[in-house]
């Protein structure tokens, strides 16, 4: 491992352990560990997938607006390398993606359209218990190195980790309340991300940027900005006007 790498490897499990400590919001912390799997990883873009306490997936992060549509369109047709990889509890690992359509007849041609010729997907879990996966998604073909399929199981392992950390138990009602929560926080989100696209004539992306620097320079939790918007106390010119003031997003004074 090159010394910058390692160097980048340090910088996200110390912010990881630093947020686990210090208090933590779940939607954000995820969206970190996909933005991590894109810095550190030969990929070009990651989703994360958690399940319900009904064991139904669900999408909970992603790095860009296409690895959430890639993730989206997986869990609308119910095929894909994420879904196999949650139901066996096992890596998926697909180094061409053109020569696995007859697998995945459905989700091979949307994801080779949205640029993505590789995919390795990894199951986060919790001892028995498979809690999700975390898609890598590549605009190359190959494998993933060694190194970086093991970083990345490291990296789904926080992600797993993550959901108990304020818990004494992994107990089974513990777990479930704290999916749900998390669950519902991104539902949230979503709805916030449409408010202020549609306040903005912004894309989603940028709309989530805007999202995420509010929260960040007042010092808020995004599940909480997040949750304001929706409920109308938080307006959306106000934070619109925040990432004018900023200079993001495209917006200006």
């Amino acid at each position: 491992m090159n010394t910058e790498r390692e160097r980048g490897v340090i910088s996200a499990f110390v912010g990881i352990a630093k947020s686990l400590t210090e208090g933590y919001d779940i939607v954000e912390l995820y969206t970190e560990l996909t933005t991590d799997c894109v810095r550190l990883l030969d990929i070009a873009s990651a989703g994360l997938l958690l399940a319900d306490g009904l064991g139904v997936l669900h999408l909970m992060a992603a790095s860009s607006e296409r690895a959430h549509d890639i993730e989206t369109f997986q869990l609308q047709r119910h095929e894909g390398p994420c879904l196999d990889c949650f139901r066996g509890g096992a890596p998926v690992l697909v180094d061409d993606l053109a020569a696995a359509e007859q697998r995945w007849p459905q989700f091979v041609p949307a994801a080779l359209s949205a640029g993505f010729t590789s995919v390795h997907a990894l199951p986060m879990r919790l001892q028995d218990t498979v809690l999700g996966a975390l898609g890598l998604f590549s605009t190359e073909t190959g494998r993933l190195t060694d190194d970086d399929l093991h970083l990345g199981q490291a990296l789904a392992a926080t992600a797993s980790l993550a959901l108990v950390a304020e818990r004494s138990s992994a107990d089974k009602d513990a777990l479930n309340a704290q999916l749900h929560t998390a669950l519902q926080s991104r539902v949230v989100l979503e709805q916030a991300k449409g408010l202020i696209a549609q306040s903005g004539s912004l894309d989603m992306e940028q709309a989530f940027d805007v999202l995420r620097r509010y929260a960040r320079d007042h010092n808020e939790k995004l599940s909480h900005v997040a949750a304001q918007t929706v409920e109308r106390t938080l307006p959306a010119g106000v934070i619109l006007d925040h990432a004018r003031r900023k200079g993001i997003a495209g917006l200006t004074e």
